[in-house]
C-alpha cells in the first residue's frame, strides 16, 4: 500500500512538471502573389526560445527586441541565427533575407517575436524550397509549421530535426 502511494505521488509530481515544459513550436507563413511579384515571410518565434538560442538564457531581456532600448546588435544576432537555420530558395536560388520589421505579441512565457521579410520575385515562381530547422539545435522536440500561400492556393507543412527541408514545384 505504501509503495502504491509512493508511485502515485511520484507520477503526480512528474505530471506537475509537464507544465514547465512548453510546446516547442514556431510558425512561418510564406505568401507569394504573382500580381505584385512579392514574397512575404512572417516568422513567429517564442521570445524565450530566441533568447535561449542567442544568449543561452530564456529569461534574458538584454536584447530588448522591439523596445526603445533595443541594442544595435540585436537584429544582427537574430538574422545570423535565422540564416543558419532557415532559408527560402526561389527557382533554386537562395533569397537573401533582411528584416523588414519586428513586433512582439502576447505576454510572459507566451510572448512571441514576429519577424517580417519582404522580397521581390521578378521572374515567375517555378519552385520554392524551404528549410526551417530553427531551434532544432536546442530542442529535440521542436516543430516548425510552415504555411505557404501562392496566389489562391495554400499548403501547410511541418518541418523538424529529421525533416528540415521541403521543396514545392509549380
Amino acid at each position: 500500500m505504501t509503495i502504491r502511494w509512493l508511485i502515485i505521488s511520484l507520477t503526480l509530481a512528474n505530471f506537475n512538471n509537464l507544465d514547465a515544459h512548453p510546446l516547442r513550436l514556431s510558425l512561418c507563413e510564406i505568401e507569394y502573389t504573382s500580381s505584385t511579384k512579392l514574397i512575404s515571410i512572417h516568422l513567429k518565434l517564442f521570445l524565450t526560445d530566441v533568447n535561449e538560442a542567442l544568449l543561452f538564457n530564456p529569461k534574458s531581456d538584454e536584447l530588448a527586441f522591439c523596445q526603445p532600448n533595443e541594442p544595435i546588435k540585436a537584429n544582427e544576432l537574430l538574422l545570423n541565427y535565422i540564416n543558419r537555420f532557415f532559408y527560402i530558395k526561389a527557382n533554386g536560388k537562395r533569397i537573401s533575407l533582411k528584416i523588414k520589421r519586428k513586433r512582439l505579441s502576447g505576454d510572459g512565457e507566451n510572448t512571441a517575436l514576429w519577424v517580417y521579410f519582404e522580397l521581390s520575385q521578378p521572374v515567375i515562381l517555378e519552385s520554392l524550397e524551404i528549410k526551417n530547422n530553427i531551434f532544432t539545435d536546442l530542442f529535440f522536440d521542436q516543430n516548425n509549421i510552415v504555411y505557404i500561400h501562392l496566389d489562391d492556393e495554400s499548403k501547410s507543412i511541418m518541418l523538424n530535426k529529421k525533416t528540415a527541408i521541403h521543396k514545392l514545384e509549380f
